[in-house]
């Protein structure tokens, strides 16, 4: 059954998604919360079939700890489910991506007229600058930024190392930091055809002020919190595994 129902969800995918890119790709004379609105419509229909079809839902502990104003998000990534889950989750939020998603077809060029974060990741220690520059500008504009500082996904009871960049924009821009942890590769793994039901916690952590703190301090605590979280509440993620440094 999952095998099924999982097959149907990739159908509704390649069937909704072509149609809302080009429509997204018309939407660039707009303004950048008109477009996000329009375009992310998408993802409310995505999820209906997550929720629906695929029998994937989940619920949010810690929402006390949402600030009102623009954030930076750090999250655990685990699978494409979070791409997705915190846009429902938060207020309206921009990704910190690699550039070259935005030439996947249909899917990179819809995104292209998102509000987004696109770096080089081949240009090094230049890539911070990008994060601040474009992150700053997002933030200023009322968009809450979301940085996975593992950088990509990691699979359930495995961590690798948080690298700086989210940190870096807070701590440059003066705003908190949110952490967030959660269990999606539980019932979504990375890269994975067939997708389990289930309900997903996400947990929504105290905010980190940057005030006094370097972005290494920043990202440290951001670490111990995710982390420390992740063993409270999943602990089962790291029977078989002990939540190794990939």
């Amino acid at each position: 059954m999952d095998i099924i129902r999982s097959f149907l969800f990739a159908l509704v995918l390649v069937v909704v998604t072509p149609p809302y890119a080009l429509f997204g790709f018309l939407t660039f004379p707009l303004s950048p919360h008109l477009r996000y609105r329009i375009i992310t419509s998408w993802t409310r229909i995505v999820m209906w079939f997550v929720w629906h079809l695929l029998g994937i839902r989940f619920r949010v502990v810690g929402r006390e700890h949402i600030p009102t104003g623009p954030a930076v998000i750090l999250s655990k990534h685990q699978s494409a489910w979070e791409t997705m889950g915190l846009q429902l989750i938060f207020p309206p939020l921009c990704f910190v991506l690699k550039r070259e998603l935005l030439r996947v077809p249909f899917f990179g060029w819809g995104l292209a007229q998102l509000p987004i974060v696109a770096i080089d990741r081949a240009a090094g220690k230049d890539a911070l600058s990008q994060v601040e520059e474009q992150g700053r500008q997002r933030l200023a504009e009322g968009f809450w930024v979301v940085v996975f500082p593992e950088g990509t996904r990691v699979a359930p009871g495995s961590r690798r190392r948080y690298k700086p960049g989210g940190a870096w924009l807070a701590q440059k821009t003066g705003v908190p930091v949110v952490p967030v942890a959660h269990n999606a590769g539980d019932f979504w793994r990375r890269n994975a055809f067939v997708k389990r039901p289930g309900e997903i916690t996400v947990s929504v952590g105290p905010t980190i002020d940057p005030a006094g703190l370097d972005a290494a301090a920043i990202n440290a605590r951001a670490e111990e919190w995710i982390e420390a979280e992740m063993r409270r509440l999943f602990s089962h993620q790291y029977k078989n595994g002990s939540g190794s440094q990939a």
